[in-house]
């Protein structure tokens, strides 16, 4: 096949066309798209449906595949996770956030398919750490260049909503016990192109280690909505199959929520990465 990819925005995304993603990847097939994916950080696909065992083929060949401890999943996939928001399950992504920080080696990447859109709105932003990073002065990036943060699990997950019933609370406090308060440098560095990125998120980081707790909240603060900025984000417009690709790394992404009462079904495969140095 003969790939086609062309960039949506300066800072991240790109689009992808000449390849079925629901077919066996050659090799030559994987590096070029890994050679897209570090070039362009996000990566969409058009009218591309596909199986979640297809999907978790697909996402295999890129690596390890993560089981996340608390949303549902494919029965007969674990490593498919069903993202399914309505009226009767909010969504909880309206935020801006790196998947699955709270783990020692969070993801390197992640494959969403759209399987059920509402007739309007649902759309993705992400968001480049790089680009963001290099949007800082320079005293400010060697302030943050050092520093480290904490991740926790429980700043996105709340028993209120994932403990409710018996069967809930076990997984749930399974989930507690197996994902610990972890710790993560500020600025990550990238470990393929070597660039620097901001590694902090709405989603998961609770504090900077090395500050006091109102330094800490006036820098998160800071970061959370500078890694916003129209400048340093692309935004796609879901259509029923797209398929999106990310580098988990140093991107952020967005789940507008403004669909509702309406129903959105996303389809998640992740891919494990390794420690954030």
């Amino acid at each position: 096949m003969s790939l086609s990819i062309e960039p949506l925005a300066p800072a991240i995304g790109a689009r992808v066309s000449g390849i079925a993603l629901s077919q066996p990847v050659s090799d030559e097939t994987r590096d070029a798209l890994q050679a897209a994916l570090l070039k362009h950080q996000v990566l969409f696909f058009e009218d591309q449906p596909i199986t979640p065992g297809q999907q978790r083929d697909l996402a295999s060949r890129f690596g390890s595949l993560h089981i996340h401890p608390i949303y549902p999943t494919v029965p007969e996939v674990p490593e498919i996770i069903v993202l399914d928001t309505s009226t009767s399950n909010m969504p909880d992504n309206d935020n801006w956030h790196t998947d699955v920080t709270f783990i020692g080696e969070p993801p390197l990447g992640a494959l969403l398919s759209a399987k059920l859109l509402p007739p309007g709105g649902g759309d993705t932003l992400w968001s480049s750490g790089v680009a963001a990073f290099k949007g800082l002065t320079t005293p400010f990036q060697a302030l943050l260049d050092g520093l480290t943060a904490e991740h926790d699990m429980l700043k996105s997950f709340h028993a209120e909503r994932y403990a409710r019933t018996p069967q809930e609370r076990e997984i749930y406090e399974t989930a507690k016990r197996n994902n610990p308060v972890v710790v993560h440098p500020v600025i990550r560095t990238h470990p393929v192109t070597g660039e620097k990125g901001i590694f902090v998120n709405e989603g998961f980081t609770t504090r900077i280690r090395e500050l006091s707790k109102h330094e800490s909240e006036a820098v998160l603060g800071l970061l959370i909505k500078h890694v916003a900025k129209p400048e340093y984000t692309v935004r796609w417009r879901w259509k029923p199959n797209d398929f999106a690709f990310w580098d988990n790394r140093l991107t952020q992404h967005y789940a507008t929520n403004d669909y509702l009462p309406h129903r959105r079904i996303m389809h998640r495969a992740t891919i494990l990465g390794d420690r954030p140095f």
